[in-house]
């Protein structure tokens, strides 16, 4: 399993004058580190309008300068919008491509569909992006691969038009997709695509769920969308490594994790996107032509009440705005597994978990909430003592 960093670029307040700019070299100082120490992959996320939660709005921009001060480690963009609106496909070919080359051939592309919030800042029609997102799928692996491109589609006609440049990786990059739901993981494996998501809220038999799923999709797969099959499964999660598991607490560590479960929450306008799922998933149950492998899984699992848990418990609170302190939502996430916290024995355990569900990408998630940048740095570093243990080759 490799042991990848994920960022977000946080600056919750109060925030100092200069704030931003030390949030943005802060992650650039941290994605050094990390290349010195043989993390796998830098992963950069896109989000717009997301003040304190995420900083990282032009992500390319941000993976174009880390690129020229490390030598190994690779560079996720995970994950480019891919409704229209955010960002053309042709715009993401020629960026990706361009950033590839920077890269010296690092790149791992990743596309989504993004949220409720970021939709409606970009005036952008939800029921469309599913498929916006499946045509950039369909679309850029074939800019990148053909001498000259055409497209016919309700959303874009494009016709004969030569994309360049062409990506250092031969090729192209490997292809992630986002996933936050059973039917993004099907749709991930049927596309022979990677497959990104988070445990921070999931039990690890939903964990293993989705993986089933993708892993069975993916099996199936006979017309990858790239020149190529990723099979692959990364899951990014909340970690902070000290000296002692004390000394993880005293950082700060259980309100970091709390802030950042309440503030993704309600940036994501996260009652909403449960109920859209709930919504999507109830309709492939129902789906005269099967619905799939969901529409199986779901209608096999009817009837069948899920079993309660303090974190569903919790969760549901926060959705329904009431004030769940810090503690609280902490021991939560801790019962089930869903963060690596504490002294690097107890982080090595939690790994080992999360490898022997089967994950191959394990994305740490350590730049969080107000944990100082000599905290973070000095996380990075335990945990990078660790990953021989775990990235063997």
């Amino acid at each position: 399993m490799k042991i990848d960093l994920f960022t977000e670029m946080q600056s919750p307040r109060p925030w100092s004058e200069d704030h931003e700019h030390r949030v943005i070299m802060n992650t650039l100082e941290q994605a050094k580190l990390a290349d010195r120490l043989g993390y796998g992959c830098w992963w950069q996320v896109e989000h717009h309008t997301a003040e304190e939660f995420s900083y990282s709005s032009a992500p390319e921009v941000m993976l174009a300068a880390i690129s020229q001060h490390t030598t190994s480690i690779r560079l996720g963009h995970s994950s480019v919008l891919s409704p229209f609106r955010f960002n053309h496909p042709i715009r993401v070919a020629e960026r990706a491509a361009m950033l590839d080359h920077l890269s010296g051939g690092r790149l791992e592309l990743g596309l989504a569909r993004s949220t409720i919030p970021e939709w409606r800042t970009f005036n952008i029609p939800p029921d469309r992006t599913r498929d916006q997102m499946q045509q950039a799928f369909e679309m850029i692996p074939k800019m990148w691969t053909q001498e000259r491109f055409s497209w016919k589609s309700e959303d874009a006609e494009i016709n004969n038009v030569p994309i360049i440049p062409k990506p250092y990786q031969k090729p192209h990059p490997p292809l992630w997709q986002a996933c936050s739901s059973l039917a993004s993981f099907e749709q991930a494996g049927r596309n022979g695509v990677g497959a990104l998501g988070v445990t921070l809220w999931a039990p690890p038999d939903q964990v293993k769920e989705w993986i089933g799923i993708y892993r069975e999709a993916i099996r199936r797969c006979e017309r990858p969308v790239g020149a190529f099959i990723n099979n692959q499964v990364g899951f990014f999660t909340f970690a902070h490594c000290a000296e002692t598991d004390q000394q993880a607490m005293e950082n700060g560590a259980a309100s970091a994790a709390a802030w950042y479960t309440n503030g993704s929450f309600t940036f994501f306008e996260a009652k909403e996107h449960f109920l859209r799922t709930h919504a999507e998933e109830q309709a492939l149950a129902k789906d005269p032509a099967g619905g799939g492998l969901v529409g199986q899984l779901l209608r096999d699992r009817a009837g069948k009440t899920p079993a309660e848990t303090k974190a569903n418990s919790v969760l549901a609170r926060i959705m329904q705005n009431e004030d769940v302190p810090n503690e609280e939502v902490f021991d939560a996430l801790k019962e089930q597994n869903s963060l690596i916290v504490g002294s690097p024995e107890t982080c090595r355990q939690k790994i080992k978990f999360y490898q022997d569900l089967g994950i191959d990408r394990l994305l740490s998630f350590q730049q969080v909430g107000r944990l100082s940048h000599e905290q973070v740095m000095g996380s990075i570093r335990q945990i990078g003592k660790l990953i021989p243990e775990f990235d063997k080759p």
